[in-house]
């Protein structure tokens, strides 16, 4: 049998048992189901007394993504995988119905997807330009050059990409995009694999934005807690949220040990020693530019200067700024899909006019980045148009219920486990969903209600509700924060997620003990310590597991 038929096969019979599954669990029939609430046949709502199906709040409604990552693991294929989930989604909350599934995919998961992200492909459209009129105008060269004389080992300017995604740290889409564009030059030259850049550029975007008070991601937390009390939490939870911390920790500790383990080594071997940084899979490159040879490493400094000045502009302006709001409220109000691209435009308009005026590019040039930067980011547009449209049936079906009512329901039978157990759950949720907003949206108001106010447990649990979220969204294959990782590093998307994943699960499952130990000690000052030591003698352990597995 061959490779596509193997597909074919696996996809059909994934479809059907998830079908005769569906179907025999909620008794669907002629597109209605039975209203748990009095009994009507209805369909995802009841008319009747306004009750909801079965498929909503039940472990069901995650079937979808399951489907999705599970063929996206299986058959590398992730655009096919994505639709296929996308299309078990529409089914399961039209029913069975043809039409019913046809609109749902088409208006609640497409349509939706594509206006309510418009602002995010306007920000990766914009930034494609950029970094298209950056290398044209020879400003990445230049910086290549100098980096080549200044970087002198490959953990240098690993350490160095470490060190600029940890200072970029207002907003994760800014900060993927960002930091590949301008590291991708020293790292090409260092022989770091692009797998390898793109776990670093993912393990500094969502992890330190989540620990960073100044954010658009601590702006969204204090919008989800009640009376006002979210930002002060979130600064109060940042010494407890040991799966950001750790990452950083791991990173470093990684760097300076100087070795790799699980399908990352293969990359960075055959980065090493054979001079392909891609190993397998597509090269998700862009379109090859004839640099300036006029361009100078200031050509590269100044339009970055502009882009991040201006992306903090745009998004203090839209949280209202100028309307009397302090800089912390103006993020805590602020909404990235309008500001970054808000931003970003202003900055793009006075690249161009600098770099003219610099003489390094032409206006008909100039003008030819626009398709070139259109076409660089069309792969990551794709992949986060349908990874949306995921979460959209997820939402449907009403995955947020069945996650709410399982934690409140055990919150006193959990006792001191429970922020051990909020961290799974919401590792569990974000991986699924791909989403550690929509994570820590529906679990945060349930931490809130569980916890007594003021205490100690409150601050580790809204801390493993939002370390859980991290985690998952970031070992999560349709997360856009990954998705546009994969496109920062230009990196291969399902190499990306299956390197990075046993490094993520290694911090993760450091996280959780660290967590359970909490819930008892109660101390940041032993916990954060103890977990700092813990996961530097886990990577010494690997280390010695590797090493004598290939002596």
């Amino acid at each position: 049998m061959t490779k596509t038929k193997k597909i074919t096969l696996a996809v059909a019979i994934v479809i059907i048992i998830a079908a005769m599954v569906y179907a025999g669990v909620t008794g669907a029939a002629n597109g209605t189901v039975t209203c748990p609430d009095c009994g009507t046949a209805a369909d995802l709502s009841c008319e009747t007394c306004g009750g909801e199906g079965v498929v909503r709040g039940t472990l069901w409604a995650i079937l979808p993504p399951v489907i999705a990552i599970g063929l996206a693991l299986i058959t590398k294929e992730v655009y096919s995988s994505l639709f296929i989930g996308i299309l078990a989604g529409g089914l399961m909350s039209a029913s069975f119905s043809f039409t019913g599934t046809i609109d749902s995919v088409i208006n609640d998961g497409l349509i939706s997807a594509v206006s309510g992200t418009a602002g995010i492909f306007i920000f990766l459209v914009e930034l494609g330009i950029i970094v298209a009129l950056i290398n044209k105008a020879g400003g990445s060269a230049a910086f290549g050059n100098w980096a080549k004389t200044h970087i002198k080992s490959r953990v240098g300017a690993m350490l160095a990409t470490f060190l600029l995604g940890v200072l970029i740290f207002v907003d994760d889409y800014f900060n993927c995009l960002t930091v590949g564009s301008v590291m991708r030059p020293v790292t090409d030259s260092k022989k770091i694999s692009r797998a390898k850049l793109a776990y670093i550029i993912d393990a500094t975007a969502a992890p330190v934005c989540m620990i960073a008070p100044i954010s658009s991601w601590a702006a969204a937390v204090a919008s989800y807690a009640e009376d006002g009390q979210g930002l002060a939490l979130f600064i109060k939870a940042i010494p407890y949220n040991f799966y950001s911390l750790l990452t950083l920790v791991f990173i470093v500790a990684i760097c300076l040990m100087k070795f790799d383990y699980g399908p990352m080594k293969l990359h960075e071997l055959n980065a090493l020693q054979n001079g392909d940084l891609y190993t397998s899979g597509d090269k998700n490159e862009a379109a090859q530019v004839i640099p300036s040879t006029k361009g100078r490493v200031i050509d590269l400094v100044i339009p970055i200067i502009l882009l991040i000045g201006f992306c903090l502009l745009g998004l203090v302006y839209v949280g209202g700024i100028f309307d009397g709001a302090n800089f912390v409220d103006a993020f805590a109000n602020t909404d990235a899909t309008v500001g970054l691209p808000w931003g970003c435009l202003i900055a793009l308009a006075l690249i161009i006019v600098y770099l003219l005026i610099r003489g390094v590019v032409s206006l008909k040039e100039a003008m030819e980045c626009v398709p070139q930067g259109f076409i660089a980011m069309v792969p990551a547009i794709l992949i986060l148009t349908f990874a949306t449209s995921l979460k959209n049936m997820t939402s449907l079906l009403g995955a947020k219920y069945y996650v709410g009512d399982l934690m409140a329901g055990n919150a006193e039978t959990l006792g001191a486990f429970l922020p051990a157990i909020i961290f799974l759950v919401a590792c569990v949720l974000a991986f699924a969903t791909g989403t550690s907003w929509g994570t820590f949206g529906i679990l945060i108001p349930i931490v809130t209600a569980i916890f007594p106010v003021g205490s100690e447990l409150l601050i580790i649990g809204m801390s493993a509700c939002l370390a859980g979220a991290v985690c998952g969204d970031h070992c999560s294959p349709i997360s856009d924060t990954t998705i546009m990782s994969s496109a920062g590093g230009q990196c291969n998307h399902l190499n990306h997620v299956s390197t990075q994943m046993p490094y993520a699960i290694t911090v993760a499952g450091i996280s959780f003990v660290m967590f359970a130990i909490s819930g008892f000690v109660q101390n940041i000052w032993i916990c954060l310590p103890l977990g700092i030591v813990l996961t530097i003698a886990t990577l010494f352990v690997i280390k010695a597991i590797t090493n004598k597995k290939t002596a």
